[in-house]
């Protein structure tokens, strides 16, 4: 099943677990594909625009597709970035890149930019993308104190423009934390929110460069239930 992976906030480790999910799932003989709509904060390289996000994908995998449809080199809103840089985003072209991304894919894992209320151009929120390609949102939330109140506050927020989330996952999380706020926060995301908690990553913020690629996707196998994240059936992980 196709996904939508969107944050609490900006920061929270959206591509790494999306980078680790289209690794492990591609491991099992899935042909994934990650699409990232829009792409802001691009790096320089080779005489064109490069997205950071879609390479560390790479990085972890390079038999992984990637596409994306906008980028743009200021680190800020697509809204503004695109303004910024005369670049006019239509909704026909995600739709378009998305459709064929899925003609030849078994999944397209699609990664948003911040979360679901981030402006795209001056008629749509993320959520309108999210709507428009019909697709159910896997929410990555981060570990540390005010996480509830945003966690809770994406869940509702998109339940309650008829999004379908399927559960949270919870990001960087320290081991051997003995913070109360950090201690209590799963259990009382995954009580008050009514949707599953898939798992908790630890903090594997030291990979860079794709180095850690194997602890990624160990990470992935080990701490998330992937046959409720993807709804479906999948071979026996090791």
């Amino acid at each position: 099943m196709d996904i939508f992976v969107t944050g609490t906030d900006t920061d929270v480790g959206k591509t790494v677990i999306t980078a680790g999910l289209a690794a492990v799932m591609q491991s099992l003989g899935y042909e994934i594909s990650v699409y990232k709509p829009f792409q802001s904060g691009a790096i320089e390289g080779n005489k064109q625009l490069i997205s950071p996000d879609l390479s560390f994908v790479k990085q972890i995998d390079n038999n992984i597709k990637t596409k994306y449809s906008y980028i743009m080199k200021a680190p800020t809103t697509p809204s503004v970035a695109a303004e910024l840089e005369g670049i006019v985003i239509d909704k026909k072209k995600v739709l378009k890149d998305f459709g064929e991304l899925k003609q030849t894919s078994d999944i397209v894992i699609t990664e948003g930019a911040g979360g679901l209320m981030v402006p795209v151009n001056n008629e749509l929120l993320m959520s309108d993308i999210v709507k428009m390609l019909n697709l159910p949102v896997v929410i990555v939330a981060r570990a540390t104190l005010g996480t509830i109140n945003h966690t809770l506050m994406t869940v509702k927020m998109a339940q309650s423009m008829g999004i379908n989330v399927l559960g949270v996952i919870i990001n960087r999380y320290p081991l051997n934390t003995k913070d109360e706020a950090i201690k209590t926060a799963p259990s009382l995301i995954r009580k008050f929110s009514g949707v599953k908690l898939f798992g908790i990553i630890p903090d594997i913020s030291s990979i860079s460069d794709g180095c850690g690629a194997e602890f990624l996707i160990d990470s992935i196998i080990n701490n998330l239930n992937l046959e409720e994240v993807f709804n479906m059936k999948i071979p026996k992980l090791n």
